[in-house]
């Protein structure tokens, strides 16, 4: 892969900070966003030599921002990975309206205004890369995740949407739904709902972050360029069908 700028926002830890690196290590001059782990996410643009910056995926304004800001360190972005995120699990029940309003805001809202911000950059070199990162939960739904699971399964439908529309430019745009990853977030389970987890996946394991970077990683590259306006599972075959 020749070096291209690359966006990863929720870089600061995690499958996005896994993304990052496996991008940079490809070639890539990676910017990288964070919400709350700043510490994470300076430390490792330090390592990588990018940017590391702050970025509020509900608020319109700071999309615009912090767009203009990569573009002008870094250069037009050529490689935009969708992978920040937020969960608020609760049963449909008991869902407060704020919730899901801040879930579909930073899911599904959030990446729909950043490419918009970052799109022109690949139209006019007729070359990009827009990568989702979806979930399992958007490919089947999840319970206690009806805003979540909305959320991404508008994401995997956006994406495909955009790649009709830029395939003809040069740009693909594919989603990558991984399931059960072995991250912060899955470990903060308790001990008996982690190992349902497992009792439900063929491989017995976790996925690692590094395997879904792999993934990203590959989409990314030229020789991906036949792809596009797919969704492509890394579940450890949960999801046969």
């Amino acid at each position: 892969m020749r070096s291209r700028v690359a966006l990863v926002t929720g870089g600061g830890g995690g499958i996005g900070a896994a993304v990052a690196r496996s991008l940079a290590a490809r070639g890539c001059r990676v910017a990288l966003t964070y919400r709350s782990r700043q510490e994470e996410a300076q430390r490792l643009a330090a390592e990588l030599g990018g940017e590391a910056l702050a970025l509020d995926l509900a608020d319109g304004e700071n999309i615009k921002a912090v767009a203009r800001e990569v573009e002008d360190k870094l250069g037009a972005v050529e490689i935009l990975v969708h992978n920040a995120g937020m969960i608020a699990d609760s049963l449909l029940a008991f869902l407060p309206e704020k919730d899901w309003d801040q879930v579909l805001a930073v899911n599904l809202k959030g990446p729909f205004l950043l490419t918009r911000a970052l799109i022109k950059g690949m139209l006019r070199q007729r070359w990009g890369r827009v990568i989702s990162i979806a979930s399992l939960s958007g490919v089947v739904g999840q319970l206690g995740q009806a805003h979540y699971s909305a959320a991404k399964g508008g994401l995997i439908a956006f994406t495909k949407a955009l790649a009709r529309e830029l395939a003809s430019y040069g740009i693909t745009a594919n989603s990558v739904a991984p399931g059960f990853i072995d991250t912060e977030m899955l470990k903060a389970l308790p001990e008996k709902k982690l190992q349902q987890y497992l009792e439900e996946i063929p491989m017995k394991r976790l996925g690692r972050p590094e395997e879904v970077a792999a993934l990203v990683a590959f989409l990314a590259s030229e020789e991906a360029g036949y792809i596009t306006g797919q969704t492509l599972r890394i579940d450890g075959g949960i999801v046969m069908a």
